[in-house]
């Protein structure tokens, strides 16, 4: 005899309650720097200088930087008063330079249009040189309780998950976003919008999710399903080609290296480098020499191997050439000379402290 065996079916999940992630919240927000303790009113610049920074960067990383420019300059008055190559010294290390020249272009139109006082609709700050939809509706939710809802990556895994969302990013972005909105409450928008980025920050991780501690893990259609570190679906990204090309570190005999400043548009715009050649896809090693800064009496060597470093789009590779000048060696047009003990207060990027480092220690 046959015995039929009935197996239960799962339960579909039930719609995400907001309480339930904002009762997490009361009870595990972060200690951030720039967060607004409970009961107080979040400071607009702090949250709006904080999100600039954070784009692309980790909490650790930005810390330190979110401490000197407070520092610094306290209001964005006083950011706006600030000379565009302190600001871009003071950013030096942090990368995605084009952040602090629009942070410093915010700053002033901020003080001059608004009279210093941060606008605090989504549509208005939309307006600002800089901000767009995401840091937009973080800092009218945060600052101004706007019923808004700030999508980043961490909130893009977090309602991926939770709705399973099959189309790939960045396709499904639009989808999110409205996902993001039917769960916005009532009261409360801009600890529910820290929530959520508190979430996906600590516990709704990419890899290996605590989903036992989740507050909305009976909820979570892929949590259900088993599958959760596999959202969100992802395009794969087409991979960037290499692109080299030569870097030209003058020494002077009174221990200054040559510095030159970038163009104002483009790559890294406005920061200072040492005068190097194009970079490119097809450079001839050969030829380096000929995009060497024409300095009389300049002796150069190829210093072995090369500084790599990988921008968002691309890889880099370049070769180092040294060269070495007497102490009257006066600086081309455009260039100057910046002693090798003050290079640290210098606008340099990532990649250029890369290159001097190797040639200082290859001297």
């Amino acid at each position: 005899m046959t015995v039929a065996v009935r197996v239960p079916r799962r339960k579909k999940p039930a719609k995400p309650e907001p309480a339930d992630l904002l009762a997490w919240y009361d009870r595990h927000a972060r200690v951030l720097p720039w967060r607004a303790r409970r009961g107080e009113h979040a400071d607009p610049y702090r949250v709006w200088l904080s999100e600039i920074m954070l784009q692309q960067t980790t909490v650790k990383a930005v810390a330190p930087y979110y401490a000197r420019f407070l520092s610094r300059w306290p209001t964005v008055g006083a950011l706006a008063a600030a000379s565009l190559d302190d600001v871009l010294r003071t950013w030096a290390g942090l990368g995605y330079y084009a952040r602090a020249r629009n942070l410093h272009a915010c700053a002033k139109v901020i003080s001059k249009r608004h009279s210093g006082k941060f606008p605090r609709s989504v549509g208005e700050l939309r307006a600002l040189p800089g901000i767009g939809d995401y840091t937009a509706a973080a800092v009218a939710a945060i600052a101004f309780d706007d019923p808004a809802v700030p999508v980043d990556g961490n909130v893009e895994r977090v309602l991926s998950r939770l709705f399973a969302v099959e189309q790939e990013l960045p396709a499904a972005k639009p989808l999110i976003k409205q996902l993001a909105a039917s769960l916005l409450p009532l009261e409360r928008p801009g600890d529910f919008a820290q929530a959520l980025m508190d979430l996906g920050a600590t516990l709704c991780s990419p890899k290996r999710p605590t989903c036992a501690l989740c507050p909305w893990n009976t909820d979570c259609i892929a949590h259900m399903r088993g599958d959760q570190e596999t959202f969100p679906r992802k395009a794969a990204k087409p991979e960037g080609q290499l692109r080299r090309g030569a870097a030209f570190v003058v020494l002077r005999a009174d221990e200054s290296v040559l510095l030159r400043r970038r163009p104002r548009k483009g790559l890294l715009a406005s920061m200072m480098e040492v005068p190097g050649s194009q970079w490119a896809q097809d450079f001839d090693a050969a030829h380096a020499l000929r995009s060497a800064p024409r300095l009389a009496r300049a002796q150069w060597r190829r210093l072995p191997g090369v500084v790599r470093h990988v921008f968002t789009h691309f890889p880099l590779a370049l070769e180092v050439f040294l060269g070495e000048v007497p102490q009257a060696t006066m600086a081309p047009k455009g260039a100057r000379w910046v002693k090798i003990d003050k290079l640290a207060d210098e606008a340099l990027p990532n990649v250029m402290r890369k290159v001097l480092a190797h040639a200082l220690d290859g001297r």
